[in-house]
């Protein structure tokens, strides 16, 4: 008889107009790491959901060591030593990283929590598994990538056996990637028994002993990775042939449509500049990508650009106008679009429609008002079209609510909106993060279609294998400096990773 330390048996769980997970068997064996796969909306995450209690299935039983369990909250999964990073964070913006990490599981001396055991030993995992962070640092000052390790040292603060990663690397730099899966290699000799979704079968290949596939809700089957090919996978999530390299025309550059002289943005986190004296153009049919280690000045630059944030120095010209002090609407409206890094902060109302999402950036046009007042019926026409055009997967067609939708599918959601606008310049930041293959296949594509199409794409992305793919030309950023230039076509992944860590620099 196999040792499984997780039994989920024919769970289904369904939400209004979407059956999420329909009669679906995943089972853990004791000391493996799992993946799941599937595309975005195949459930994946609300399956997770329903082991660690955020969820009641319908239907099924879940064991635990062979034995039935019930668990009806979080608490309960915790009390079984069931662990979980969520895709989208579970933290308190307004507390320091201490404070979350050992919220609900304060060590207490008396009627005092004791802050020095409890930081004693979050510095101690931080260096025994190599997730350093800032103690005292508050959530709402450090990077999404930071904030994913203050999530793992949460579920290691609290002893878990089981531990389940939803989408862990979404938000990581390849290096830290590297980190992480040496890091779940090391939880697995430790006897820990870890659940992987991910869309990236590279990362399934690289550190998983088995995977489970779902589709539209359904179990697919469970197979070895070892044996398994990546296009074999890719077959089983999408149910087709899934193209894994991007084919793209010779570049033909036109005029400059935006330029970046000198620009200076001061660093909230601490007192340095956060991008120092950067200047780069882009062109009319090319893909400019930005490329570095999060937390170089990236997320600072493209704030600047877009309107998020104020320059200390510096111009920027879009078009030929000039639009440091713009603000965000007269961008948009002179032809930028922007893809955000963080979509729930700056892609979208949560508590919107979808319909109303999708018409964030044109709601003013006279197309969607009249006389001030919203015509609903066009709104409810124009979202129907982008959700089919772009197969945005969503329960309840254009009135779902954009909270309860899959992280994926709301990327697909601003993806649709952004480039629905038909702009000159497309700002895309992390725009695959959080998709399948065959979402990421789609969106590539359209990123080339607009590059084809006579417009400039800056795109800023951790991904290097995406980096290699799409751009025309590569700029690398460390530490608020653009240390370096590159043609795709002539240089590697490995001196790319030289410049970005730091080691090595282009002199003027």
């Amino acid at each position: 008889m196999e040792d499984f330390v997780i039994e989920m048996l024919h769970i289904t769980k369904e939400f209004p107009g979407i059956k999420a997970n329909d009669d679906v068997t995943l089972q853990l064996r004791r000391g493996e790491i799992h993946a799941l796969l599937g595309e975005n909306g195949a459930g994946k995450s609300t399956l997770m959901s329903v082991l660690f209690g955020l969820y009641q299935p319908e239907q099924g039983i879940i064991k635990k060591d062979g034995k039935e369990v019930q668990i009806r909250n979080p608490n309960d999964a915790t009390a079984l030593h069931i662990g979980m990073v969520h895709q989208h964070f579970k933290l308190v913006e307004c507390f320091t990283v201490l404070d979350n990490i050992i919220l609900g599981a304060e060590p207490m001396h008396g009627c005092v929590v004791d802050r020095k055991a409890a930081r004693k030993r979050v510095v101690e995992l931080s260096e025994k598994y190599g997730l350093k962070v800032d103690p005292d640092a508050r959530i709402e000052d450090i990077s999404v990538g930071m904030q994913q390790r203050v999530e793992i040292l949460k579920m290691l603060y609290r002893d878990n056996e089981v531990l389940i990663f939803d989408e862990p690397t979404a938000v990581l730099t390849p290096q830290e990637i590297d980190e992480l899966m040496d890091i779940m290699r090391g939880f697995k000799k430790e006897g820990k028994s870890i659940l992987f979704i991910t869309h990236k079968l590279a990362e399934i290949k690289a550190v998983a002993d088995r995977c489970s596939v779902l589709r539209k809700g359904k179990y697919m089957g469970t197979v070895d990775v070892a044996t398994t090919s990546v296009e074999e996978m890719s077959r089983l999530m999408v149910g087709r042939d899934v193209e894994l390299v991007t084919h793209k025309q010779p570049k033909k550059p036109g005029e400059v449509i935006l330029d970046v002289k000198n620009l200076t943005v001061p660093s909230k986190a601490h007192k340095n500049d956060a991008v120092k004296n950067v200047s780069f153009q882009v062109r009319a049919g090319e893909i400019l990508c930005l490329a570095g280690i999060e937390g170089n000045g990236q997320t600072e630059l493209v704030y600047a650009v877009t309107g998020l944030e104020k320059p200390s120095s510096g111009t920027v010209t879009l078009c030929g106008k000039e639009i440091t002090k713009a603000p965000v609407r007269k961008r948009s409206r002179m032809g930028m679009s922007h893809i955000p890094e963080d979509r729930h902060k700056h892609g979208l109302v949560l508590d919107y429609s979808l319909e109303n999402n999708l018409v964030l950036q044109r709601y003013w046009d006279l197309e969607f008002q009249h006389g001030g007042f919203i015509r609903s019926r066009a709104v409810r026409t124009y979202a129907d079209r982008l959700i089919e055009q772009y197969d945005v997967r969503s329960g309840q067609g254009a009135s779902t609510m954009a909270r309860s939708m899959s992280g994926g599918n709301q990327q697909k959601a601003i993806i649709a909106r952004e480039l629905d606008k038909a702009p000159e310049l497309l700002v895309a930041v992390q725009p695959t993060r959080g998709l399948d293959v065959g979402a990421i296949e789609y969106i590539h594509k359209q990123l080339i279609a607009q590059r084809d199409a006579g417009k400039a794409v800056l795109l800023v992305s951790l991904e290097l294998d995406e980096v290699m793919n799409l751009s025309d030309r590569i700029a690398v950023m460390y530490e608020g400096e653009i240390v370096g230039e590159f043609d795709p076509k002539t240089t590697d992944v490995q001196t790319l990773g030289l410049y970005m860590a730091g080691a090595k620099r282009k002199e003027d």
